[in-house]
C-alpha cells in the first residue's frame, strides 16, 4: 500500500469537501494514506459556510448551531483550534417578543408545543412509523405555527417528517455558538490538506482494477473512494457509479433533504431590542419566518425560512426574501420599521 499520492493516483479520493469529506480525510491523511479530498465548489465547508459582513462581523450563511454541544466533537476541535465558544442560550429557548404575540397567547403555544413534543417522545419502537402531522390534534389552534417551527428545525412541514425519526433524534438540548463561524471552524480543519477545487465528480468507474473517479478536470484512481455527498445528488444521479448501486441510490432516495434558507438584515436603532431575542412573523399560519433579533449582540436580524416557504421564495430570488421579511416585520413593528432595514 502507498502512502503518498503520485500524480492522479491515490490510495483514497474523498469525494466532496464538507465537514464529513474534510473530517474523513484530515482521519486518512494523519494514517499516513495517500488522500486527495474533491469538491465541486470553489470553497470548503459545504454547507457551513462563513462570511464577513459588511460591519466586518463573521456570519454563518449555512449551520450556526453546535447542537449537543456538550458532547459535539466539532466544539471539541473548536476548542483545540482557539476558537471561541459562545455559550449563551440559544433564542428559541426564551419567549418571543410581545409585539404580535400576547403573552397569553404565547404561554398557550408553549404548552401546545409540550405537549406535541412529549407525544412524539413516547413514540413506541415496533409499530408502523407514520407522519409526526398524525399526530397533530383536530382543529388544534397551533397546529400551523407547530408545522411552521417544524420547518425551522427539520427544514420540512410535520407532513412530511417521520415520527420514529423525530422520536429516535438523540438532543442534549445544550446549543451553543463558534464565535469566529462555524463555517470558519470546518474550514479551518481542511487546511493543510490536499484539496483539489472547481472538480465536479461525474462518474465513479468500479470496473477496473482500480476505481477511477472521472471529473471535469480529469480522471482520479484510488483504492477506495469515500462519497460524503448529500442523500439527494446520489439519488438523483443513476451514472453516478459505473456499474450502477441501485441499491445505495434508494436508499438514499428514501433520506430526502429538508430546505432551509436565512435571510440578514441589517438594522439601525438594534439597540431598542434585548440581545439574542426573537419574533414569529405570524403565529396563525405555516407560512411565516423567525427572526432573530441582535445574535451576539449585532446589529442584525437573522430571519429563518423552511419547507415550502422556502422553496416557494428560492423560486423568485433575493428579493422575494427580502419583500416578505419586511412585510412581517412591518406588520408588527409598524411600516416606518423597513427604513431601518
Amino acid at each position: 500500500m502507498s502512502t503518498e499520492g503520485s500524480g492522479s493516483d491515490f490510495d483514497v479520493v474523498v469525494v466532496g469537501a464538507g465537514a464529513a469529506g474534510i473530517a474523513a480525510a484530515r482521519r486518512l491523511v494523519d494514517a499516513g494514506l495517500g488522500t486527495m479530498l474533491v469538491e465541486a465548489r470553489d470553497r470548503v465547508g459545504g454547507r457551513a459556510w462563513t462570511i464577513a459582513a459588511p460591519q466586518g462581523f463573521p456570519i454563518d450563511l449555512g449551520c450556526g448551531w453546535l447542537h449537543s454541544a456538550d458532547r459535539n466533537v466539532w466544539r471539541e476541535i473548536a476548542e483545540a483550534r482557539g476558537f471561541g465558544i459562545d455559550r449563551t442560550p440559544p433564542p428559541w429557548s426564551r419567549p418571543v417578543l410581545p409585539k404580535g404575540a400576547p403573552t397569553a397567547e404565547q404561554k398557550e403555544f408553549g404548552e401546545a408545543i409540550w405537549k406535541f413534543r412529549s407525544t412524539l417522545d413516547e413514540f413506541p419502537e415496533g409499530v408502523p412509523d407514520r407522519s409526526a402531522a398524525s399526530f397533530l390534534p383536530a382543529d388544534g389552534k397551533w397546529n400551523p405555527l407547530l408545522d411552521a417551527v417544524s420547518t425551522f428545525y427539520s427544514g420540512a412541514e410535520l407532513a412530511r417528517i417521520s415520527v420514529r425519526d423525530l422520536a429516535r433524534y438523540d438532543d442534549t438540548g445544550v446549543n451553543w455558538r463558534v464565535r469566529e463561524g462555524y463555517g470558519a471552524l470546518v474550514a479551518g480543519y481542511a487546511a493543510g490538506l490536499p484539496v483539489t477545487l472547481g472538480c465536479e465528480v461525474l462518474h465513479i468507474d468500479r470496473r477496473g482494477s482500480r476505481l477511477a473517479v472521472e471529473t471535469t478536470i480529469g480522471t482520479l484512481r484510488a483504492r477506495a473512494v469515500v462519497v460524503t455527498l448529500s442523500s439527494n445528488i446520489v439519488a438523483e444521479n443513476e451514472t453516478l457509479f459505473l456499474p450502477a448501486l441501485p441499491e445505495k441510490a434508494a436508499a438514499a432516495g428514501n433520506l430526502p433533504l429538508g430546505l432551509a434558507d436565512k435571510l440578514f438584515l441589517g438594522l439601525d436603532g438594534a439597540d431598542e431590542f434585548h440581545e439574542e431575542s426573537r419574533a414569529f412573523g405570524r403565529m396563525d399560519r405555516t407560512a411565516t419566518a423567525a427572526y432573530h433579533f441582535r445574535p451576539f449582540g449585532r446589529p442584525e436580524i437573522e430571519a429563518y425560512f423552511g419547507g415550502a416557504l422556502a422553496a416557494e421564495l428560492e423560486a423568485g430570488g433575493p428579493d422575494a426574501f427580502w419583500d416578505f421579511a419586511v412585510a412581517e416585520l412591518t406588520a408588527i413593528f409598524g411600516s416606518a420599521f423597513a427604513a431601518r432595514l
